[in-house]
């Protein structure tokens, strides 16, 4: 799909702008942007006995960013849900809190249908609703669920009970799918054992002279007893059959990192056609559930998201091996064909930290449920783990170290086991004493990764608990994974709306069609600044599209600048015409519109195409 630009109208105040604008000395402001950005940390206090401490002041606090001192911009301590001072420091995107004043928790509740089996997503379901008692009156909740395919806004940010429970019950009402992720895990390891019979029986057919040497060994053995021989790896001298096994185990480690080296993957091929298949659909859930977030989190007060997942593990190839009993699991842990737990959770982790959401994943038993008990009754203190068997622990280890992995990194706590049937009231308990720290960072966009560490001066009797960093994500980042969760998702519930009109198809040449398409961007919504007597500001529009299979465009984009004598009346709009050329069938495309001054995204997304009719 190519971007084809022509004129754009205003309205009767504000001029069209030419395409040859940035020839006529166009203003720096428009280039170079300053981004002022505050991140959050939100830090627990407690003593040696895991008690809250308050009463700390701002210089009790030290913070550092990279290692290096930060000033701290904003700073006031919350005490069971209540401001105990009038907030230091007036910064944007943090509340100005009077004393006393009450303070709001935001919890998000995101359900990953497509991991959870529905008798267990249910029983958690239960208890939040439940827990909704616990919520206080400033307290607000917001629910979404993710099927694999599209998010469902089940409600956005209430503090009304019955509508909670309204959107909880639709949640309930919900197929989930986790037992089809179980039923291709245990496809998978079915398939392996067959592959490795398959295999030794392989062995056994083509090398006679192994069979060979054992006869010869067990007849020199009865022999001699106290003669060693070179056909076996055991001797009269010591030598076990705990031996023979450790060195059995080498040689499967010896030829995993030999396939690795010849492959890039330690895995087999019917390993790595499952553990491939599990990356994608764990990579989507995150996405999924990253989009959420950055969608929802335009809400004062702490920000809180419940992450119902019932089976993320940290790494989609040591799952895979999982039980194997041999040193396979070693070369898989550093497979390079497949994406690292960095790669994998790193964006959520990254998303989270940046604009302030602490994680709290609730554990479901998804991919290592058991189904040998009665999920009805309660789990007790003294609850067992969720899986039994061979392997099977293994997993749910690998399960809960990726629910502990967001929970750690983002200042949250997960839910695991007993924990998940009181996550709500668990969550409301643990974010209603803190101390909330804001700083606004020295933005590079660098992409990179900055640590965050906040210490106490002189009291090293005191435990703290924070989000561990921040990445440092250009604007042009932020901007491309807000059209690409557009595009696989839809228009996220609190994306400001776009309009977009199209004409009909025109054929366009060979398997072409062309399309004219007309853009209103409403000027209420982005911000035009006063410049050398008139009032401009430059956006950038960007298109994608993806047709029925799959296939994606790449993305185009555009600079336009506004410019007018005068300040945009309210209601005032601007429209932006192109053509866009697409191959002679459905597409689902995604138009957005990004202001750099405030940095909002306007979004549009929709279907076009022949829709079976012919293009004149």
């Amino acid at each position: 799909m190519r971007l084809a630009r022509h004129g754009a109208l205003l309205g009767t105040l504000l001029l069209p702008a030419a395409a040859t604008a940035q020839q006529q000395g166009e203003p720096a402001v428009f280039s170079e942007v300053i981004d002022v950005r505050v991140v959050n940390a939100e830090v627990v206090v407690t003593d040696r006995e895991g008690n809250r401490v308050h009463g700390l002041e701002a210089s009790d606090f030290e913070l550092l960013v990279d290692g290096e001192p930060m000033p701290i911009s904003y700073f006031t301590e919350i005490a069971e849900g209540f401001a105990q001072g009038a907030a230091t420091g007036a910064v944007a995107g943090v509340p100005d809190l009077a004393p006393y004043a009450p303070v709001g928790t935001n919890f998000l509740i995101f359900i990953d249908d497509f991991f959870s089996i529905e008798r267990d997503r249910n029983r958690v379901l239960d208890s939040l609703e439940e827990d909704l008692r616990e919520l206080g009156p400033v307290d607000r909740v917001a629910a979404v669920a993710f099927d694999g395919d599209s998010l469902e806004m089940l409600t956005a940010w209430t503090n009304d009970p019955s509508v909670m429970e309204q959107a909880l019950d639709r949640a309930r009402r919900r197929s989930a799918y986790g037992l089809q992720r179980l039923s291709e895990l245990r496809m998978s390891e079915a398939g392996r054992e067959a592959q490795a019979i398959f295999e030794a029986v392989a062995d056994q057919a083509f090398a006679p002279d192994q069979r060979e040497a054992a006869e010869l060994e067990q007849i020199a053995l009865e022999a001699n007893p106290s003669v060693s021989t070179s056909f076996g790896a055991a001797s009269q001298e010591g030598g076990t059959g705990a031996d023979a096994a450790g060195q059995a185990q080498v040689l499967a480690g010896e030829d995993a990192a030999a396939l690795k080296d010849l492959l890039g993957t330690s895995l087999s091929s019917q390993e790595l056609q499952y553990a491939r298949k599990l990356e994608n659909q764990l990579e989507l859930s995150v996405l999924a559930a990253m989009a959420t977030m950055r969608s929802l989190a335009n809400q004062p007060g702490r920000k809180v998201m419940l992450l119902l997942a019932g089976g993320w593990p940290r790494s989609a190839a040591l799952f895979t091996v999982a039980g194997k009993g041999d040193l396979s699991g070693f070369a898989a842990s550093a497979d390079g064909a497949l994406m690292s737990e960095d790669e994998l959770y790193g964006p959520l982790v990254a998303a989270a930290n940046l604009i302030g959401y602490a994680l709290y994943p609730v554990d479901l038993p998804g991919l290592s449920a058991s189904f040998a008990g009665d999920a009805a009754g309660g789990l007790g203190p003294g609850a067992q783990p969720d899986a039994t068997g061979a392997g099977l622990l293994e997993r749910e280890d690998m399960l809960h170290s990726t629910l502990d992995l967001l929970a750690r990194s983002t200042g949250g706590v997960s839910m695991i086991n007993a924990d998940r049937d009181q996550a709500l009231a668990a969550a409301v308990e643990d974010t209603r004493s803190y101390y909330w720290i804001g700083f606004q960072p020295r933005r590079r966009e660098d992409e990179a990764f900055h640590d965050i560490e906040v210490r106490l001066t002189g009291r090293p009797d005191l435990r703290v608990r924070t989000r561990e960093g921040y990445v440092d994500m250009s604007r042009d980042r932020e901007v491309s994974m807000t059209v690409d969760a557009a595009m696989r998702f839809g228009i996220p519930p609190d994306t400001r709306p776009l309009e977009v009109r199209f004409s009909d198809p025109v054929r366009a040449g060979r398997r072409r069609m062309s399309m004219a398409v007309e853009v209103v961007i409403p000027l209420d919504h982005v911000e035009l600044i006063p410049v050398a007597g008139g009032w401009r500001n430059e956006l950038e529009v960007r298109v994608t599209a993806m047709d029925l299979d799959g296939n994606r465009s790449e993305m185009s984009r555009e600079r336009i600048l506004i410019a007018g004598p005068a300040k945009p009346r309210p209601g005032q709009v601007f429209y932006y015409e192109t053509d866009l050329v697409f191959r002679r069938r459905d597409h689902t495309w995604v138009i957005a519109v990004h202001d750099p001054l405030t940095g909002t995204v306007l979004t549009s997304r929709g279907e076009v195409g022949r829709v079976g009719k012919e293009v004149p």
